[in-house]
């Protein structure tokens, strides 16, 4: 075997062990799908927890949340490939990913997600593809697979941008509702091309088209610096172009991946992520990574821009691959009810937080004040007449079992992190918030065990400006996380919550 696949491997018995597992359940997931074909269940109208607000509350409604890890960026085999010398172009399955969609529901359970989101690649006459072939299939593998609520989606084409997520609201209309989008709108569906579909115009314009539909669909972007040939030296995608997408519909234009896909490409020799031009920085995209960056500055505006983490699978890295299988790597948890409904209005409201390698399963941040509190994509409210500081609780639950590199990670630090939000930047194009530092460092003595949890606690002092906090910890000894090389993956392991802000009234 090849050695880049046993770069800093540090039990190679489980691997080994491990990767056959792997390879049985893609065999039974494959034979699941061709069982199923046959079955008087394929030709049966989905499985609808349909109208899941009415079975379990309304978004809003706190009761019977819990952190539910996910992953909205997995490709199938429907990530395939065109031929444009026939009219109209002639599809082939398997072109670039090429896994069924079952199976990928078959592996994210089997890593512990309870939802995912099929998003495959765009192309020339894509969405009747989406419509006809794909959709069926995913409604197959939803009644085979009935553990992981399975989203409809596709990674969108997004006009003049890298690709996003563009995740559709569960109901009986989702077909439809994305063959709209996508036909009307992805830069690539038109045959022949049509150079007018390439526009920042036409982003916002879709943007705008979401917004006003009943049942208001997601979008989040995809690997935001892959194109990037330097730090602050952006590619396809532009502090300028997310703020206008997101002043167009706040509400629809939510965040983008800060932990990309294609996190095993060192173990076949490649650059992590996949990001050739410019490294990651842990894992984790530079806009994402580097504090008083990207994220900070549109943090520092107010807006609500959240940041997830996502396999992006196409091929496992035991097959040749660059990927790790839904779940198995990175994940992102959503606080909600095992409902559609609940976790993208999750998504939507920031009720997030991610990390890599299962270094820990839970993670609350809670900033209180004079008896009210507020959590993780929430605002805490802090009257100027009364006391000012705000207090601040951590609580993490590290790994109880295994990771899926047969490991038990271990937390060696936490840090707080704040930033001042100071209102709309003058300059589209600003790429930092200069307010934004690292407040507290804890290590294993700053904070105590609580029954499974750890708990930090640290009050900030004397509020002034209204701010916003948020949290990342690592199982590496890294001031800051380092530009990445071709270190293993599992030896360099980040999370981070999303904000938690502070307005003073």
């Amino acid at each position: 075997m090849d050695e880049g696949l046993h770069v800093k491997d540090k039990n190679t018995e489980d691997r080994e062990r491990s990767a056959v597992s792997r390879r049985q359940l893609v065999k039974y997931a494959g034979l699941g799908a061709t069982l199923v074909a046959a079955s008087p269940l394929a030709t049966g109208g989905p499985a609808w927890a349909d109208d899941d607000e009415r079975k379990q509350g309304k978004p809003g409604d706190s009761r019977n949340r819990a952190w539910r890890a996910g992953d909205h960026h997995v490709h199938s085999e429907y990530s395939g490939s065109f031929d444009t010398k026939t009219t109209p172009p002639k599809f082939t399955k398997g072109g670039d990913a090429v896994y069924p969609i079952v199976t990928n529901a078959i592996m994210a359970k089997n890593f512990g997600l309870s939802w995912a989101m099929c998003t495959d690649h765009g192309g020339p006459t894509h969405s009747k593809i989406n419509l006809e072939q794909a959709y069926p299939d995913l409604l197959r593998s939803r009644i085979l697979v009935p553990e992981v609520l399975q989203f409809w989606g596709m990674e969108f084409d997004a006009p003049a941008l890298d690709h996003h997520t563009l995740m559709i609201p569960h109901h009986a209309d989702e077909a439809q509702q994305l063959f709209e989008l996508e036909s009307r709108f992805a830069k690539l569906d038109p045959f022949p091309a049509d150079p007018g579909r390439d526009t920042e115009a036409k982003m916002v314009e879709f943007l705008k088209a979401a917004k006003g539909m009943p049942r208001q669909p997601l979008v989040i972007a995809h690997h935001a610096s892959r194109s990037a040939t330097g730090l602050g030296v952006y590619g396809q995608d532009t502090p300028r172009e997310f703020r206008n997408g997101n002043n167009a519909a706040p509400e629809i234009y939510v965040g983008f991946e800060g932990a990309p896909g294609h996190q095993a490409a060192p173990l076949n020799g490649g650059a992590r992520g996949s990001y050739g031009s410019h490294p990651t920085y842990g894992g984790f995209d530079q806009m994402t990574a580097r504090v008083g960056g990207l994220w900070d500055s549109l943090l520092g505006e107010g807006r609500r821009w959240w940041i997830t983490a996502t396999s992006d699978s196409h091929v496992h890295w035991t097959r040749g691959g660059s990927d790790f299988w839904p779940g198995e790597y990175s994940k992102t948890y959503v606080y909600a009810r095992q409902d559609y409904a609940d976790i993208m209005d999750g998504l939507r409201n920031g009720r997030i937080w991610v990390g890599t390698g299962d270094l820990i399963t839970s993670l609350d941040v809670t900033l209180s004040n004079q008896g009210r509190d507020a959590t993780t994509g929430e605002t805490l409210t802090v009257n100027r007449r009364n006391r000012t500081d705000v207090d601040i609780e951590i609580r993490f639950r590290p790994l109880q079992g295994k990771n899926g590199n047969g490991e038990r990670p271990e937390v060696r630090r936490v840090d707080l992190i704040t930033g001042q939000v100071t209102g709309p930047n003058a300059n589209p194009d600003a790429d930092t918030n200069p307010t934004t530092k690292v407040v507290a460092r804890f290590g294993p003595r700053d904070w105590r065990k609580q029954g499974d949890e750890y708990v930090i606690r640290h009050t900030l002092r004397n509020v002034e400006s209204d701010l916003y906090a948020r949290v990342r910890g690592t199982s590496t000894d890294e001031a800051e996380p380092l530009a990445d090389g071709k270190e293993s993956p599992w030896d360099d392991l980040w999370f981070y919550s999303n904000p938690v802000f502070v307005q003073l009234r």
